[in-house]
């Protein structure tokens, strides 16, 4: 898998605190409002490095999904509703040894979850979660493994699943428990190549569009598969990698792309296929620094996180008409590989992600407008 803008989702460790109080900033933006940020620590969540507490995803009504990594380093899924109550869970045959466990990734409106869990034997496997807590368990026949993750209003699924050469295949799993396997054009078929749809590193809107990465033996591409099938692949102007991130009803997708030098920059696709390229103010212009796009909601707004010239993380709201808001969570570190990484925005501009803190601990995060 080639070298992106973002932190590895299936390294990610997560923190908790079972007696850390909730902690509050205020942050401007363009209207010179005050937002505020929530730092959310699940129950049962570590405290070492590595381990605590993040948030990847957030439905319309604000409740938001994510995952603990615990003092033994499994991990645990949880639903953080909108009034601060959490519900932690395990999905039906997860492994309950060091970096096991249940990862949960996004939550539509109704309140079902996606994500895959990895067993005893490390081998993953995708679920759904409903509301009322009941699971489905599920695996692309054939597959050596199948990651779930980016889950739509209708309760379709995306993700991705690995063959026995390590390569990667799409897929779509319709609500009736259907699954549709696909590849894009062009994708790669060695080890750590294929076609890659999976939050952050991809969605599924409303429709049933689907963006991800297409990656080949030499670098990434982006790609929008359509409801009926056809795909579409697709690099940002100038760049050498190109990641597809969220999609949103209209089919406007953001993400990151690479230029010559290695450095990264955000990017709009609008439907029609024309690019806006962007960079957030700070960010870096040395290799694998500089911005990513992640999340965009309806109204195209984008958030997303930058790298400094220090190798600090950042988070960023993009507004529709281009304004740049830039925010840290408070208590996020501030050494290399620290700081703040915002994943996912719902139609009222709450944001929700991770930071990580000055001794290397994850802590998930809710900003609102």
């Amino acid at each position: 898998m080639k070298p992106r803008l973002l932190i590895s989702i299936t390294a990610i460790a997560v923190l908790a605190a079972l007696a850390i109080p909730l902690q509050f900033a205020a942050q401007d933006n363009r209207d010179g409002k005050q937002a505020k940020i929530v730092t959310i620590d699940a129950p049962g969540a570590g405290t070492s490095p590595g381990q605590g507490t993040s948030a990847f995803g957030i439905n319309p009504s604000g409740a938001i999904t994510g995952f603990a990594r615990d003092a033994s380093d499994v991990r645990h899924g949880f639903l953080r509703d909108r009034d601060g109550t959490f519900t932690t869970f395990d999905a039906p045959g997860a492994g309950t040894g060091s970096h096991q466990g249940t990862r949960a990734y996004s939550i539509n409106p109704a309140g079902a979850i996606a994500g895959w869990y990895s067993d005893a034997s490390g081998v993953v496997h995708g679920y759904l979660r409903a509301r009322d807590g009941s699971f489905t368990t599920f695996d692309v026949p054939g597959a050596a493994g199948t990651t779930g993750s980016f889950i739509n209003p209708a309760g379709a699924i995306a993700g991705f699943y690995t063959d026995a050469n390590n390569a990667e295949h799409g897929f779509v799993r319709a609500a009736d428990g259907t699954i549709t396997t696909f590849d894009a054009p062009g994708a790669g078929t060695g080890s750590g190549e294929g076609t890659y749809a999976v939050t952050p590193n991809g969605g599924i809107n409303p429709a049933g569009e689907i963006t991800g990465d297409s990656c080949d033996a030499v670098t990434c591409h982006g790609f929008l598969r359509a409801r009926d099938g056809t795909i579409t692949t697709f690099d940002a102007p100038a760049s050498t990698l190109t990641s597809g991130n969220g999609i949103n009803p209209a089919g406007a997708i953001a993400g990151n792309d690479a230029d010559a030098g290695g450095v990264f920059h955000g990017y709009l696709r609008s439907p029609d296929g024309s690019f806006t390229i962007f960079d957030a103010p700070g960010a870096g212009t040395a290799t694998n620094q500089g911005t990513g796009g992640f999340g965009i909601n309806p109204a195209g707004v984008i958030t997303g996180f930058y790298i400094d010239t220090n190798n600090v993380m950042h988070g960023f709201v993009r507004a529709k008409h281009g304004d740049i808001t830039t925010f840290d969570a408070p208590g996020a570190g501030t050494q290399p590989s620290q700081g703040s990484g915002p994943a996912s925005i719902n139609p009222a501009g709450a944001v929700t992600g991770f930071y990580i803190d000055g001794d290397n601990v994850f802590h998930g995060f809710l900003r609102t407008p």
